[in-house]
């Protein structure tokens, strides 16, 4: 399998400050690990957990938290494969500090980020308030399965996730 093309980031002109008026996301670019796409709006499900995107080449945005750059740690989600191949968040593992993360907003504005952190935890020791609880600036986590595919279960044992802060 081909690796994913490089996407350049957008021209540091387009990039705006974060917004006091939430503005949902629409596209998410991680230019490092060559992951574009546009973004689905998740929920909970049935368990009260973060919903899977329905589309493996797609990621998702978890609406009922911060848009991205409203104060607040922003939650996108994708998935890192399927029965077929990779997915959009397949190399997400593969970040390391620094790398930049951009966001496309409805109405056509970017906000930039940079990666602080790339964790893998255990699905079962899943650290929520890390991921989820409040932040006093705007900041971005990326998640996806990662670790041992459990077959039993049917799915990954942990979960990466990528904390990003505004990048300066």
């Amino acid at each position: 399998m081909a690796a994913p093309t490089a996407v350049s980031p957008p021209p540091a002109s387009s990039l705006t400050t974060p917004s006091p008026v939430p503005v949902d996301p629409v596209a998410v670019d991680v230019p490092t690990i060559g992951a574009h796409g546009e973004l689905a709006r998740l929920g909970l499900d049935d368990r009260g957990q973060l919903a899977a995107p329905a589309d493996y080449a797609r990621a998702g945005w978890f609406a009922a938290g911060p848009a991205p750059g409203a104060i607040g740690p922003a939650v996108i989600a994708g998935h890192v494969d399927s029965t077929t191949g990779p997915a959009v968040f397949y190399r997400l593992r593969e970040l390391r500090l620094g790398q930049p993360i951009t966001v496309t907003r409805a109405d056509g504005s970017m906000v930039a980020f940079a990666v602080t952190e790339v964790r893998q935890y255990a699905k079962d020791a899943f650290p929520t308030a890390d991921v989820y609880g409040p932040v006093p600036e705007p900041e971005l986590r990326l998640i996806t399965c990662g670790g041992s595919f459990d077959r039993t279960r049917g799915s990954y044992r942990d979960n990466v996730v990528v904390f990003a802060t505004l990048a300066s």
